[in-house]
């Protein structure tokens, strides 16, 4: 019934860099302004392909019912467009935290569009499945894509850009921000200027998300504040992760070492290019 193998497939984390919210569109989406760049922090995926067209989700994510799983919903909207009769047995070891602005959920969707595409031989193109990506989530193209990018639009229009690829500190503080909840603010800032590539390398960005989430989740506040003595800390997307970038490594981890008791966070190196696309 199934056809197993063992390769993992990476999911990586993202960080956007800046965030800014320039208007609306008739749907109610956002227009953002943002740059994405990947870390080498990742979920790792596997399928056994099955010959009876079930897709299962092996081991569970607490919390999150197969149903809204978006690993689920991609395997099963790529089963739909294609046709194929194959399903698949799916395993994940769950590293990027839920509700931390990293994109986990993204990226694991985006994973397996490209794993069972390859495996199930349904040899869809580039375009076919940042489409097919983008009827499930805006920020599934940038991990389709592969390469770190300025993205406008709802998140999907992307232009590469090739940027230094620091050691990242990321502290993940005790709180899951609800994504939808901070965009519904009122207080939000949605009329951001729109700016050009060159105002972001120059320094002449925020995250519009920023002040929002620090009031209403005060351990993100707290864990600005406290990477703030290191570095230019910044938190990622929505929340409610917080990371700051650092030259070395050696650096990165002075600073980790440093974090208080019971705090929780990693290092990870920034890369412009997705290691799963080592793999595709």
């Amino acid at each position: 019934m199934t056809n197993t193998t063992t390769i993992n497939w990476p999911a990586p984390a993202k960080v956007n860099l800046f965030l800014h919210i320039t208007g609306r569109r008739w749907d109610g989406y956002h227009l953002l302004q943002t740059v994405f760049q990947f870390l080498d922090y990742c979920d790792l995926l596997s399928f056994d392909v099955r010959n009876d067209g079930v897709i299962r989700r092996v081991n569970g994510i607490p919390g999150l019912p197969p149903e809204k799983d978006l690993i689920i919903r991609a395997a099963q909207l790529l089963q739909r467009t294609t046709g194929t009769k194959q399903g698949a047995d799916i395993h994940i070891d769950k590293k990027i935290p839920l509700g931390g602005g990293l994109g986990g959920g993204s990226s694991d969707a985006a994973t397996t569009l490209t794993a069972l595409d390859k495996l199930w031989d349904t040899a869809l193109t580039r375009e076919q499945l940042l489409g097919l990506g983008l009827q499930l989530g805006a920020d599934i193209p940038i991990f389709l894509s592969g390469q770190a990018s300025w993205a406008e639009g709802i998140g999907e229009q992307l232009t590469p850009i090739s940027l230094p690829e620091p050691w990242y500190v990321v502290i993940v503080p005790p709180c899951h921000v609800d994504t939808a909840g901070v965009f519904n603010k009122t207080e939000l800032t949605r009329d951001s200027h729109p700016i050009k590539i060159e105002n972001f390398l120059s320094g002449q960005v925020v995250n519009v998300c920023e002040p929002v989430v620090c009031e209403a989740y005060p351990p993100v506040a707290r864990a600005r504040e406290w990477l703030s003595e290191f570095g230019t800390a910044r938190m990622s997307g929505t929340g409610a992760c917080v990371f700051a970038p650092f030259d070395k490594r050696d650096h990165a981890n002075h600073v980790l070492n440093k974090l208080p008791a019971g705090w929780v966070g990693f290092i990870a190196k920034g890369l412009n290019r997705s290691p799963l696309f080592d793999m595709a």
